[in-house]
């Protein structure tokens, strides 16, 4: 019923360096228990263990996921990674679980802070290169760091799905997958800012308030394509995240049609912008089901 096989190996000789050939060990020492967990790792699996003795220590250190039961010893307890406080194993789904889901907001975050940090830096320098000054003021690039980071800091509120899967940090491949999206919302912003500068008869202030709005547009957007495995709207975001999100929006486009901090913008401009980025945001969401299986990020 519990279907743990019927395949019984002996901890010692063979057995123990093919743990996958084996669905239960017999006659197991105290340091049996470390050698199958380093074992079961080097197949490449992502390992738990639980213990509540001394003799469990080491194992417990080893594996990713050691997990001491509430009546464990001390030393138990100080070698492993997390302590149950009620009895029996039943909060080992709520560990994996609580972990897997701070997991996905990590790499949620990991995800859009490389791209925007990329963004911002090569649109600006390269605005300053081809233009021949300044695509933002000073003053704008302070409060796009604030409007952003108003956003970006409710991922840790945010409603998740954890992954079925245990998954391993891989810097190449996330910030490889960034880069891409990067490059995307770097043409979009790119393609934006020549249409208003050769269209829409701005100044060089109104410009860089149509600048400043792009950038704090497409960070919503990058936020929200980012934050689920599956198509945009698939999965309701957190309560605060949408609260801040559409707060955000309402200022930033107050701010710019009101002309406070900024050079004023026509409300039909800041309205034409922001349906722009709400196609940006589609068109983001379809590369991302290419460029996430991909780079493995699901």
């Amino acid at each position: 019923k519990l279907g743990l096989g019927t395949r019984v190996c002996v901890a010692q000789g063979p057995a123990a360096q093919n743990p996958e050939d084996c669905d239960l060990y017999a006659r197991v020492l105290p340091e049996d228990k470390h050698h199958i967990v380093a074992a079961l790792q080097k197949s490449g699996h992502v390992t738990g263990m639980t213990g509540d003795g001394v003799n469990d220590a080491p194992a417990l250190r080893q594996a990713e996921l050691g997990v001491a039961v509430a009546s464990a010893t001390d030393v138990a307890k100080a070698a492993a990674g997390v302590v149950l406080t009620d009895p029996g194993l039943g909060g080992v789904l709520t560990v994996v679980r609580t972990g897997r889901e701070v997991h996905r907001r990590m790499l949620t975050y990991t995800l859009n802070k490389t791209l925007k940090t990329f963004e911002i830096v090569v649109f600006l320098t390269l605005g300053l290169w081809l233009t021949g000054g300044f695509v933002m003021s000073a003053t704008l690039i302070v409060l796009l760091l604030f409007t952003n980071d108003f956003v970006t800091m409710t991922i840790a509120t945010d409603r998740v799905q954890p992954a079925a899967m245990p998954q391993r940090w891989a810097v190449r491949r996330l910030v490889g997958a960034a880069l891409v999206f990067a490059v995307v919302s770097l043409l979009f912003s790119f393609s934006a800012y020549w249409w208003m500068r050769s269209t829409q008869g701005l100044s060089p202030a109104q410009l860089q308030t149509g600048v400043f709005l792009l950038l704090v547009f497409t960070n919503q957007a990058s936020i929200y394509v980012l934050r689920t495995d599956g198509r945009l709207w698939s999965f309701a975001p957190g309560r605060w995240m949408a609260l801040a999100s559409v707060g955000d929006i309402i200022l930033v486009s107050g701010l710019a049609v009101l002309g406070w901090l900024m050079a004023p913008l026509p409300s039909a401009l800041v309205a034409g912008l922001l349906i722009a980025c709400v196609v940006f945001a589609l068109l983001l969401d379809q590369v991302k089901r290419f460029v996430f299986p991909h780079f493995a990020i699901v």
